[in-house]
């Protein structure tokens, strides 16, 4: 074999390397362990959900105030728009998104994707009974959210849901409280 061939193959093998690492990275499966909501209703989930608490990633570092809104599609997605303020520059941004779900749809485990092709997992783990609250895990455990129809949450229904996550081995003691204060999230 000649030093191109050789080169060749290695860059294919990287290459295939890297499409399986960032497939892997865009898992839509729930973490081990996890089960998510059923049964499930779109419509009663439908609407504007603030966030409460979240773990740090960079794609909303930094956010305050952010709510997401989904809408059912006629073609059975789920529009996703997410939408947070940035104090640092003291501008809203937004990101829109798709949702599909991954089975039933009477089942709460969706994947999401803001970034063309690439999805990653959307499990909700904990629903309450008047969708007021809900408690949001992604691909793995290290993506977690609580969102609610309210901006807060009492100190009661707070703690009941630290206990949930608990239960489902969740980083508690990473997540970032939310704040609040700013119409128009």
């Amino acid at each position: 074999m000649g030093p191109w061939q050789s080169l060749t193959r290695r860059l294919g093998v990287l290459l295939g390397l890297g499409v399986l690492l960032a497939l892997g990275a865009c898992s839509t499966a729930p973490p081990e362990g996890i089960t998510s909501v059923t049964p499930f209703e779109l419509a009663r989930y439908e609407g504007k959900w603030f966030e409460v608490a979240r773990l740090d990633h960079s794609f909303e570092r930094g956010l305050t105030d952010v709510s997401a809104t989904y809408q059912a599609q006629p073609d059975g997605s789920v529009r996703v728009i997410n939408r947070g303020f940035d104090s640092k520059k003291g501008e809203w941004k937004q990101a829109n998104g798709r949702a599909l779900f991954t089975g039933a749809t009477n089942q709460a485990s969706l994947k999401v994707s803001f970034f063309g092709p690439f999805y990653g997992g959307y499990h909700v783990a904990a629903l309450d009974p008047d969708y007021r609250w809900a408690l949001v895990v992604g691909p793995s455990r290290e993506y977690v959210w609580i969102l609610a129809r309210d901006r807060q949450l009492s100190a009661t229904l707070r703690q009941q849901l630290l206990d949930k996550a608990v239960q489902l081995r969740l980083p508690t003691e990473q997540l970032i409280w939310v704040s609040q204060m700013r119409d128009g999230g």
